[in-house]
């Protein structure tokens, strides 16, 4: 998932760009030694004999290979929409369908896609609450008396760590990078130790000991598989990711400093295992000397809290991609930061994710509880990521078949695997990122149906903006002076509120500006084609703003842009007339009963018109209409 709390890449120089990387890119996948080599070997994992250990070991740094560098350096960051990736980028390059076969295709991918975004806030959820809880279980290893401190302690970092999102990410946001170099460089060193008393343990670099090491433990070794997969958690922020900080800056952060520093540390943990099975409770932990473990805490501790805030604004990113292209209603959205755009704070997604973190924190009480939780929200992500990626190839970029298939089949002889050996562990907390999931999808589903069911409702009744000045050509109305603003969704039908407010008011302003507002499938839209003026006739102009999924429409900076092109309006003399739509679910509409309690529900509890457009206030005049649906 994204973070939008950083700056644009153009500002930052090279060198400076792959160390903030570190921290926004890298901090999930970069704090995940905390507990994956524990859940491999830990209570419930097999035990630590050499076979085990270079098995378990030669499996993760496969993996970071295969799925990191390969799938998603080397492959998925080439379907980037004009330089941003992510779940939505993938959505916005699957082709326009020609045929009813391709649409029905075309339609099942893009609910895919949609379940693999609701898929993330699942892991925005958990990664906050794992990643604290395992950093901070680290005072359990320095003394037992602090054993019963680590779930308060946890849900207070938490609570803080929420709370001060309304202030945004800008002041702490320059010191993620070094603070996760410093980060990496220890892990680095401390498993770098360990490999020079244990050099045996490099022979893992061999795949045939994780082909050894499923075959020795059958069926047992599939369920260790499930928390390998924890060491490549956050491979698909490299992708989200991207058009913050663009693919090379990206790949020299991960090639000059995290691989290496993952790669060293799981070895030393390895070589540790090898030499005392009793470091299997927490081997991370057990690397650092005794000295050094209370730093060691405090460090991993402002590690995780880096990783956590880049889920935070990367799921805050994401419900505003959401929101842009039609499938989340208007929300609150606070711009924290008058420089950067993407400096964002979504108050209802923030309360979301906090009480959701804390409470997930009280239930599970222990980091390897909640390890069962994670992965299927990680590979059920980078299952669906694949097979979107296979149909873009297809269908897209016209690779051949062949060429498609085997780039899709081997990365889906990794996804699967990892995957279903997640699904195993559904009762035991895998059900929750999959709750969340489908929610989140519900909503996305029944939110973009019911506002195509308003907008066709409304298209059977309305008139061409052609017709309507025809009309009052025929039998003109009273005109007053000053300039009235209908907000309207098309660019060539007339507005339900402008309709509504001449059948009841029977009047119109001397000028009247017909605004469409319309999301496009790209990023963000140059400030120079933004906005375009039409003149038509008897003092109507039609005004159309097109603003990208990582943009927020503002309705004065529309038209003040107009004014620029030459439209003649005076802020103190104009009026906004906006619509409220009240939606009783008692209709004939095919939407089912139950998702039109949930439209019926969510447009209640949408943010209003004049809020999201950042319309005056006192300037708008607000009309309200009954729809049976």
């Amino acid at each position: 998932m994204s973070s939008p709390g950083e700056p644009a890449p153009k500002r930052w120089p090279g060198a400076q760009l792959a160390i903030a990387a570190l921290g926004i890119v890298f901090g999930d996948i970069g704090t995940s030694p905390l507990y994956a080599m524990r859940e491999c070997f830990g209570e419930h994992g097999v035990a630590p004999t050499s076979e085990n250990v270079l098995g378990v070991l030669s499996l993760m740094l496969w993996s970071l290979t295969l799925v990191v560098a390969v799938k998603y350096l080397g492959f998925i960051m080439r379907a980037d929409n004009q330089g941003e990736g992510g779940i939505f980028a993938l959505l916005a390059l699957i082709p326009r369908a020609e045929t009813r076969w391709e649409m029905r295709q075309r339609t099942a991918v893009v609910l895919l896609a949609l379940f693999g975004a609701a898929l993330l806030y699942g892991d925005g959820v958990i990664t906050p609450a794992i990643s604290v809880l395992s950093a901070v279980e680290g005072l359990s290893v320095v003394t037992s008396a602090a054993e019963p401190l680590v779930v308060p302690v946890t849900c207070v970092i938490l609570a803080i760590l929420f709370l001060v999102q309304r202030r945004g990410t800008a002041r702490i946001g320059g010191i993620f990078g070094p603070v996760m170099l410093v980060w990496f460089l220890f892990i680095a060193v401390s498993g770098l130790i360990q490999i020079v008393s244990t050099p045996g343990v490099l022979a893992a670099v061999n795949p045939w000991h994780a082909v050894r090491f499923f075959r020795a433990n059958g069926f047992r070794g599939f369920e260790v598989l499930g928390a390998a997969v924890l060491a490549i958690t956050g491979g698909e922020a490299l992708y989200a990711d991207m058009g913050h900080f663009g693919r090379h800056p990206i790949r020299v952060s991960w090639f000059s400093v995290v691989f290496p520093s993952l790669l060293l540390n799981y070895c030393g943990q390895g070589a540790l295992l090898l030499t005392d099975t009793a470091a299997r409770a927490n081997p991370f932990y057990a690397l650092v000397p005794r000295p050094l473990l209370v730093p060691s805490v405090v460090l991993a501790t402002l590690a995780t809290i880096i990783a956590s805030q880049a889920l935070i604004s990367g799921a805050f990113s994401l419900t505003r991609q959401a929101v842009q292209l039609g499938y989340v209603p208007r929300l609150n959205i606070v711009h924290t930061s008058r420089e950067s755009e993407g400096q964002i704070y979504l108050p209802a997604v923030n309360q979301f994710l906090m009480v959701s973190c804390i409470a997930l924190v009280l239930g599970f009480g222990q980091s390897s509880k909640l390890a069962a939780a994670y992965g299927i929200a990680v590979t059920g992500t980078m299952l669906i990521t694949t097979l979107v990626f296979f149909f873009i190839t297809v269908h897209a970029w016209r690779w051949p078949l062949w060429k498609a298939l085997s780039v899709a089949v081997l990365f889906l002889c990794i996804d699967i695997p990892y995957f279903v050996a997640n699904v195993l562990k559904f009762v035991q907390g895998g059900w929750f990122p999959v709750v969340v999931a489908l929610a989140a999808f519900a909503c996305f589903t029944t939110w973009k149906r019911g506002r195509a069911e308003l907008a066709e409702r409304f298209a059977a009744s309305a008139l061409t903006i052609d017709e309507l000045l025809v009309d009052l050509e025929r039998s003109p109305v009273t005109r007053v002076r000053g300039t009235a603003v209908f907000l309207s969704s098309s660019t060539t039908l007339v507005s339900p509120v402008l309709l509504h407010h001449l059948k009841h008011n029977q009047v119109l302003h001397e000028q009247v500006i017909l605004l469409s507002v319309l999301p496009l499938n790209v990023p963000e839209v140059p400030m120079d084609q933004r906005v375009s003026v039409e003149a038509l006739r008897l003092g109507f102009y039609r005004v159309t703003a097109k603003y990208g999924y990582r943009q927020s429409p503002r309705v004065p900076e529309v038209l003040r842009r107009a004014r620029s092109l030459g439209l003649a309006t005076k802020p103190e003399t104009t009026s906004y007339y906006v619509g409220r739509e009240t939606v009783l679910p008692r209709g004939r509409s095919q939407m089912a009963y139950w998702r039109k309690v949930l439209f019926r529900f969510i447009s209640r509890n949408a943010r209003a018109t004049t809020d999201f457009f950042s319309i005056p206030p006192g300037r708008v005049v607000e009309l309200g209409m009954q729809i049976d649906l």
